[in-house]
């Protein structure tokens, strides 16, 4: 597997009004790939990492904490 990292997406997406689906359409994935990413199943990609910062309004580093 890859590093161990904690995901706060959930917080930034609600917080911005998006549904799971809504956000997965905006940064062009699979709602199932949003539902992994806020339960830290899923590693992203560099590509989807700045996608979804861009699109919830906050930091890389906010969103995704790597231990």
């Amino acid at each position: 597997m890859g590093a161990e990292f904690e995901c706060n997406l959930k917080m930034y997406r609600v917080a911005q009004g998006f549904t799971q689906e809504q956000l997965a359409k905006l940064v062009g994935v699979r709602r199932e790939t949003i539902m992994r990413l806020e339960k830290a199943q899923y590693n992203p990609s560099l590509k989807l990492a700045i996608d979804i910062s861009r699109a919830v309004k906050a930091p890389i580093e906010d969103i995704f904490v790597f231990n």
